[in-house]
């Protein structure tokens, strides 16, 4: 199952003891702080976690799958995650 944003104020809750309102306001403040920064163009690295980056893809040729009739991608940008050393070591542990 997957953690969501409210296991993890539930968790801060538990562990620290701060008031779910303002774990909330923490959680919330932290993604808002990330999202920013990756909407600038920033990448956005956390010591011992990882770096999350942002690539701009160009623009190409692809194939709709269901019909298999050629169709343009237009170019975007995509968010990348590359883990730590330290969180790959744990989760191989």
């Amino acid at each position: 199952m997957a953690m969501t944003k409210k296991d993890i104020v539930i968790k801060i809750n538990t562990e620290i003891g701060i008031s779910k309102k303002d774990c909330v306001k923490i959680v919330e403040s932290v993604f808002d702080i990330i999202k920013d920064d990756l909407d600038k163009g920033n990448d956005v690295m956390i010591s011992g976690f990882g770096k999350w980056t942002v690539k701009a893809k160009k623009e190409r040729r692809g194939r709709n799958p269901k019909t298999g009739k050629e169709m343009r991608i237009d170019a975007r940008r995509v968010v990348t995650f590359k883990s730590s050393n330290v969180l790959r070591d744990k989760v191989n542990d």
